[in-house]
């Protein structure tokens, strides 16, 4: 990687979504704040932290598109998993100190069944090295200092664990699982269930929902290419809620949408969150429908302007 980073600006608006392929050993932030300066300092959010060991998709929204972020958040996510049996640590993973070590002999036969019991709902406690929030700081501010905090168990859902490597001292598993789950916190789960202790050696992010690691880019590639070319890269703000009904409205419709006044259309719509396109397919941002046809504004795109039809829908 480059030690210095472009801060090239570009002379178009920088509204869009950059799925980066998050390099080890740094931060979910730090490679925010260089993917932000590299399309020239303009507003930024990520949509969930990766742990520095970890690598893989971390989508980052810029511009218009750090409105509408919350959908990712709340998505399932993939992981592949490298965990290692015998020690646990302090913070479950490679970097924490071992704080024990158990006999692995025996415990190879036990790990499918194991992992069984790990799908599904399953009560977690979040681990101290975290970014959970206690009284204002994170858990992990307080376990740097060697305090510990009480927390409470969370219900979360491992909708699938499968294993991806023969298994030895060190394995590899897959977990497509809901938000808030930890995978430090399963693998030392999984460890303390065996009675030998684990902990992760490795963790890949490969997909958020729809999105998948193979439509990321690394950041030396986007370091590599000149300010124009990093735009290809940069995704629809709509990508970040495509899996929501959507709805195309004619020119009147749409400037009164915009304007903040609720509109109605010609068919009905199931009750919650909506996209809203112009006729000529741009998108102007998110509304609620109602049981009826009745359609309000809730987060519009400031600067939409495009009124024309997007081909394959209907115009309402």
């Amino acid at each position: 990687m480059k030690s210095e980073r472009s801060s090239a600006s570009t002379a178009v608006p920088v509204d869009g979504v950059v799925l980066l392929d998050k390099p080890r050993g740094m931060t979910s932030n730090g490679a925010l704040q260089a993917v932000r300066r590299l399309f020239g300092g303009v507003k930024a959010g990520h949509t969930g932290t990766l742990d520095p060991l970890a690598t893989g998709l971390l989508p980052l929204c810029l511009g218009e598109a750090t409105k509408y972020a919350s959908g990712l958040l709340e998505a399932d996510k993939t992981y592949e998993a490298t965990i290692r049996l015998g020690v646990a640590t302090t913070t479950g993973d490679a970097e924490g100190e071992a704080v024990f070590r158990g006999e692995i002999a025996g415990c190879f036969e036990r790990v499918p069944a194991i992992l069984a019991e790990f799908t599904g709902e399953i009560d977690q406690l979040p681990p101290m090295f975290s970014a959970l929030k206690h009284q204002g700081r994170p858990l992990y501010s307080y376990a740097r200092a060697g305090e510990e905090v009480e927390r409470r168990t969370r219900r979360v859902t491992v909708r699938a664990l499968e294993l991806l490597s023969p298994i030895g001292p060190e394995f590899k598993v897959r977990v497509l699982c809901s938000k808030g789950t930890y995978i430090r916190a399963l693998a030392q789960d999984i460890g303390a269930r065996l009675g030998c202790g684990a902990h992760l050696t490795a963790l890949r992010r490969t997909a958020i929902g729809r999105l998948a690691i193979v439509e990321a880019v690394t950041l030396d590639c986007l370091e590599s290419l000149p300010a124009t070319e990093r735009l290809d890269w940069l995704r629809p703000v709509d990508l970040l809620v495509s899996d929501l009904q959507s709805v195309v409205l004619d020119t009147p419709r749409a400037e009164a949408i915009l304007q903040g006044r609720p509109v109605d259309i010609a068919h009905s719509l199931s009750p919650g969150p909506v996209r809203i396109y112009a006729a000529d397919g741009a998108f102007l941002g998110l509304g609620i429908g109602s049981e009826g046809r009745r359609l309000a504004p809730k987060r519009m795109r400031a600067g939409s302007q495009s009124m024309g039809a997007a081909a394959g829908c209907d115009v309402a």
